[in-house]
């Protein structure tokens, strides 16, 4: 599907990335976006625990580059809201500084979203480095997300299993139509920033992973929709920043998990709290011992 895109549009999109020691997947995504340069008004880059060496480096390659150096790692969603903050375009596009995108991606999912006004979020199809499609539209978690979702042995072993396919509904690469999903990987998305402020950005409490599905649970609350548009595409190498520090990632990931339960399970739901604390912690456990088992 093609959506047309007025070439006389003003500048109208702001890109939020957030850094944490990665300078050369940073570059390359920068280098993806000197293309689209006509439609992005301002591009933010918020530095946790900043190098000053690297970042004079890449302000002298990307002069059009707002680098906003900070001595701390406040965490992803924390990033996220203060680049927001200094920014005023009607569209955001939120980028991780390991992802590259395709020649189009700006223009293509800015008009989807002009020609949708109750779409909130559009996510391009995300591809892993050796071309294979990243599984980034998803359902909300649910019980059987702990069997099947993205990682899980059996999507790994049995992929087009119901309960794996029921979580990931766009993981088909022959999908080239848009699909309405609940939500998008928070490593490429383009936000409607009216929705944005709405909803009050992302969750602060949420140092790494998870904010996203959040934000879009809370957006689709508020009466908007999440879209996955698989025209435009993005290239994300995943974990470039977590590998700095893989277990303190670890543990982020299942606090994160533990917090987008207790804040959107039912009434019932909560009183299965202590099980899926237990759960988390179990399998806590056993990633960080695959992780010190490969070092």
């Amino acid at each position: 599907m093609i959506f047309l895109v007025d070439a006389q549009s003003p500048p109208n999109i702001d890109v939020l990335i957030v850094n944490y020691r990665s300078y050369d997947e940073l570059g390359r995504c920068l280098e993806s976006l000197e293309a689209q340069r006509s439609s992005v008004q301002q591009v933010v880059v918020v530095d946790h625990e900043s190098d000053a060496a690297a970042v004079s480096q890449l302000a002298q390659r990307f002069p059009w580059v707002t680098l906003i150096e900070r001595s701390t790692n406040e965490g992803f969603a924390t990033g996220v809201n203060l680049g927001a903050r200094t920014t005023h375009a009607p569209y955001l596009l939120l980028l991780n500084p390991d992802c590259v995108v395709g020649p189009t991606s700006c223009d293509g999912l800015r008009a989807f979203l002009d020609s949708h006004h109750d779409v909130a979020v559009a996510g391009p199809r995300i591809r892993n480095a050796d071309g294979s499609v990243q599984p980034s539209a998803r359902r909300f978690p649910d019980l059987t997300t702990a069997i099947a979702g993205r990682s899980s042995w059996l999507t790994r072993m049995l992929p087009g299993n119901p309960l794996s396919r029921h979580n990931l509904p766009a993981r088909d690469p022959s999908t080239s139509s848009p699909v309405e999903v609940d939500w998008v990987s928070g490593a490429c998305m383009l936000i409607r920033r009216r929705a944005f402020d709405a909803v009050g950005g992302l969750d602060e409490g949420f140092f790494l992973y998870w904010e996203d599905a959040d934000f879009c649970r809370r957006l689709k609350g508020a009466g908007w929709r999440t879209m996955y548009v698989p025209s435009e595409s993005a290239m994300h190498v995943g974990a470039r920043s977590s590998r700095h520090a893989r277990r303190a990632s670890l543990e982020a990931f299942h606090k994160s998990a533990l917090r987008l339960y207790r804040k959107h399970a039912g009434p019932a739901g909560q009183l299965l709290t202590p099980f899926v604390f237990l759960w988390l912690q179990v399998r806590l456990t056993y990633m960080k011992w695959r992780v010190l088992r490969r070092s």
